[in-house]
C-alpha cells in the first residue's frame, strides 16, 4: 500500500495483496460453503467490499460468519476492521472492511 498524498488515503495496487484477498476468499468458501459464501465485490483505496450469501447457521449469528472472513484475512497477513454490514435480504449481507495494515510474510 502506498499513501496517496492528495487524500492521505492508501491506494491498494499491489498485486500480491489482491492475490492474498482472492486466496483468502477461496479458503473461506472451501470451509464455510454452502452455509456462507464470500465474493469480493470491490477493492478501492483501503476499502474492501465483500458480499456474503448463504443460509448461515442460525445459532452462530450472521455477523460471526463475516467476522470469520476477517480472521482469515488476518491469518494471511491482512489486518482489517469491519466498518459496516448491510443486510440485503435474509440470505445476503454486504460487509465493508477497512484494510488497516498488510504484513508481507
Amino acid at each position: 500500500m502506498t499513501e496517496n498524498r492528495k487524500t492521505g488515503r492508501y491506494r491498494i495496487f499491489n498485486t500480491e495483496i489482491r492475490k492474498i484477498l482472492r486466496d483468502a476468499t477461496k479458503i473461506y468458501n472451501k470451509y464455510r460453503s454452502p452455509e456462507a459464501n464470500a465474493k469480493i465485490l470491490r477493492i478501492e483505496d483501503e476499502i474492501l467490499i465483500v458480499r456474503f450469501d448463504g443460509s448461515f447457521c442460525e445459532t452462530c449469528g450472521i455477523n460471526d460468519w463475516i467476522d470469520d472472513f476477517r480472521y482469515q484475512l488476518m491469518n494471511m497477513g491482512i489486518n482489517t476492521e469491519i466498518k459496516e454490514i448491510i443486510e440485503v435480504d435474509e440470505s445476503s449481507r454486504i460487509a465493508v472492511f477497512r484494510i488497516k495494515s498488510f504484513e508481507n510474510n
